[in-house]
């Protein structure tokens, strides 16, 4: 892959790029997998990042993504909207429109969005929007104003991705069971890896999908939340440990709604910049049967993004 490149943009002090020559996974990935969590970065000199943006990140252009989708064996994308764009959605839509239908997307959308963007973004292949709620991700945004978009979204068949942190499912559990759509947690709603995976904290996100058979989880982002981090450079392949037991309870307790996305670019993160083969490698832990991880990676994402499909045979 080229390697990351800055536009006419100052990065924010520190910021770590993505890295341009991930492995090769050991774990080959079955045909037709789905990379369920990823983004793409303007170029900010085409797609300008937001005002009101937290952070600048490099670029992270649509033919690089793909050029990784291609390295690790992935078949298809899902995009998500990226914070530093705020509800600007051009960047989303043009990756959506070069993808040869190998791509859907999940977008940001403010109150103000009209029938008409909603319909012509949908025919580019958007399937959802996302929620934010880490606080020093985005700014508050009225639950009342999010309640609207969902009842909006809902008769296209889109659902509501919400990106949240632990602490605070409690406060937010009355608003995400109000939602009239299918509900898809970012990175199983950012477990402190260091508790108990049978402690209360995380019992509490797993009685959340139990109740809810709406709510679906990715069980993607170690790098994130583990505690140990990657490994040595010693060619030990099974990294972040620590994330296994939280992951694999997921799959094992709910295996027809759950996905898995790389997360790249990474934005935001502060110690490392995982290997991108490495995380494809971290999947046959937590989906440790063929059948765990063609769940997965192929029928529960195309079952989400690309319905039609599977509707017509």
């Amino acid at each position: 892959m080229s390697k990351p490149t800055t536009g006419p943009f100052e990065k924010t002090p520190g910021w770590l790029d993505w890295y341009a020559g991930p492995s090769k996974p050991q774990f080959v990935l079955p045909p037709d997998s789905v990379d369920a969590h990823c983004h793409v970065f303007g170029p900010g000199a085409r797609f300008p990042y937001a005002p009101e943006r937290k952070y600048t990140p490099c670029d992270a252009s649509r033919e690089q993504l793909f050029a990784l989708r291609d390295h690790l064996g992935f078949t298809r994308n899902v995009i998500v909207q990226a914070t530093c764009h705020g509800a600007d959605n051009r960047a989303l839509l043009d990756a959506l429109e070069h993808s040869d239908d190998r791509a859907r997307g999940v977008a940001t959308v403010r109150r103000s969005v009209t029938d008409q963007e909603l319909q012509d973004m949908h025919r580019a292949g958007v399937r959802g929007v996302r929620f934010n709620f880490v606080k020093r991700l985005v700014d508050f945004t009225p639950k009342d104003e999010l309640l609207e978009i969902a009842a909006r979204i809902a008769p296209l068949g889109w659902h509501v991705v919400i990106y949240f942190e632990a602490v605070d499912l409690p406060e937010l559990w009355d608003f995400f069971t109000s939602l009239p759509t299918t509900v898809v947690v970012d990175h199983m709603g950012r477990p402190d890896v260091s508790k108990p995976v049978d402690g209360p904290e995380f019992e509490l996100f797993l009685r959340f999908m139990r109740e809810h058979p709406n709510v679906w989880s990715k069980v993607s982002c170690p790098e994130r939340l583990s505690v140990s981090g990657p490994p040595a450079l010693d060619g030990e392949r099974n990294a972040y440990r620590d994330v296994v037991p939280f992951a694999r309870k997921v799959v094992e307790s709910f295996p027809d709604r759950v996905l898995w996305g790389t997360d790249w670019p990474h934005p935001n993160l502060k110690n490392h910049m995982p290997d991108d083969g490495l995380l494809v490698d971290f999947i046959p832990h937590i989906a440790v049967t063929p059948e765990l991880q063609r769940k997965l990676l192929v029928e529960n994402p195309n079952r989400l993004y690309w319905p039609d499909e599977i509707e017509g045979g």
